[in-house]
């Protein structure tokens, strides 16, 4: 019983020399919490005032934050009696065999890093890769890449892959080129068939005059003389001219009677002698 007492005692004394520094931690966790998020904020208000990159700005305030956090845990720790140097040396030990389990996320993070060095895109560009991630960036993580499809649907590419792959920006140009092949017959006249197209195009004031509107014999196909049509466009009507001129090109050919034939096939029956009836 004495010794049950004795122990009791230890106990509370422990406890009540300990209040100090465990008052004084739990003030400083408060604090510094407080602290962090003001540092935060004025992070992202420089990079707002400096119109930083919105994908380097999440980026970074996400190792800060880590950063600021990891410290502030360690000194609590310490303040209250946990021996931080095990403790470091315990999460060196976990971190080793967490980053060789997971060599993948790490090699996304480092994916990351790279695209925020180097900036092949932007939020709000229009990319494609060959891994077969493609749409409007929407945002750059550390680990992934969120983009948007035409027909609305969320992507998550891994930065891994995604900055060791060809990457196709289409938002860093002004200017795209139209292309349209088209056969004609071979009785149609290809160069009523050119001043058709080149007039049609020149008329439309969303394509440029430079480079100025093309039309070219691309192939003498079996049945086909193959016209190839092109013309430049700004980037943002592309869609809109490339489907417009379209079905104008068309209408224009049946209006001049310039045939867009079908394929055909030429089969001739040789009838041999002896068998004929």
């Amino acid at each position: 019983m004495e010794k049950l007492e004795l122990a009791l005692d230890r106990i509370i004394e422990a406890t009540l020399l300990k209040i100090p520094s465990i008052l004084l931690a739990i003030f400083l966790l408060v604090a510094g919490t407080w602290l962090i998020r003001l540092i935060l904020r004025i992070i992202r208000k420089r990079f707002e005032r400096r119109n930083v990159d919105l994908s380097l700005r999440d980026f970074v305030s996400s190792i800060v934050k880590f950063t600021l956090y990891t410290m502030l845990i360690i000194t609590v720790a310490s303040m209250v009696g946990i021996q931080t140097t095990s403790f470091i040396a315990v999460l060196g030990a976990a971190s080793l065999s967490i980053g060789l389990a997971l060599q993948g996320s790490l090699s996304n993070f480092a994916g990351g890093v790279l695209i925020l060095l180097f900036r092949p895109f932007r939020v709000g560009d229009y990319v494609s890769s060959v891994t077969g991630a493609s749409g409007t960036v929407e945002k750059i993580d550390i680990l992934y890449t969120t983009m948007r499809t035409a027909e609305g649907i969320a992507v998550f590419a891994p930065n891994g892959p995604l900055a060791n792959s060809v990457i196709t920006n289409y938002s860093s140009i002004t200017k795209r080129r139209i292309e349209y092949q088209i056969g004609i017959s071979y009785e149609s006249n290809i160069k009523q068939a050119r001043e058709v197209a080149l007039q049609l195009l020149t008329s439309d004031e969303r394509i440029l005059d430079s480079p100025k509107p093309e039309v070219l014999v691309a192939d003498l196909a079996a049945s086909s003389v193959n016209l190839v049509i092109r013309a430049w466009a700004p980037k943002e009507k592309y869609w809109e001219v490339y489907h417009d001129n379209f079905e104008r090109i068309k209408l224009a050919f049946d209006a001049n009677d310039i045939a867009i034939p079908f394929p055909q096939q030429e089969m001739r029956i040789i009838s041999l002698p002896g068998n004929e009836k």
